[in-house]
């Protein structure tokens, strides 16, 4: 069986106002995620990490902040696009590992709903979807609370 690791990243300035959007939940939060789209930065992550492990480009290619349809679009939408896309050219999910780069909220108490979130919008079992947070220890713009950021690895399997 041929398998593919990918990795996704992505970092959002954050300002004042909430919800924050993660993982396609909403956060109660001060602040929220500036973007084009609605600026979820964790299903953000996991689009590059999927599209990336498929040789399939990148969220950019996929959804160009130059177009005007991707303006305030739902990026729960946007993840189920991008796993049709690797479904079609032979891929299955074998596992997705996430981290979440705040200052704050802690999202500890959040990580069922946004885990089981996401294993929704791909179409896998709990199990199979991890997600950690990290602090920026008040250093830089994480610590600062000025921006968050999420990292992802992804396991495809060639079906």
């Amino acid at each position: 069986m041929v398998q593919r690791v990918g990795i996704g990243h992505d970092t959002h300035r954050l300002a004042q106002g909430g919800p924050l959007l993660l993982g396609g939940i909403e956060i109660p939060h001060e602040k929220h995620a500036v973007g084009h789209s609605d600026a979820d930065v964790l299903l953000h992550a996991v689009i590059d990490a999927l599209l990336g492990a498929a040789g399939l480009g990148d969220i950019g290619e996929m959804f160009p902040d130059t177009d005007a349809l991707n303006r305030d679009r739902d990026s729960a939408d946007m993840l189920r696009l991008a796993v049709e896309r690797i479904t079609q050219a032979g891929f299955a999910i074998g596992n997705l590992d996430c981290i979440v780069f705040a200052e704050r909220p802690k999202i500890t108490q959040y990580k069922e709903a946004v885990t089981a979130r996401i294993a929704s919008l791909v179409g896998m079992d709990t199990c199979r979807v991890n997600l950690k947070a990290k602090t920026g220890e008040g250093i830089g713009p994480i610590g600062q609370e000025q921006a968050i950021a999420a990292q992802v690895v992804v396991l495809l399997e060639e079906t």
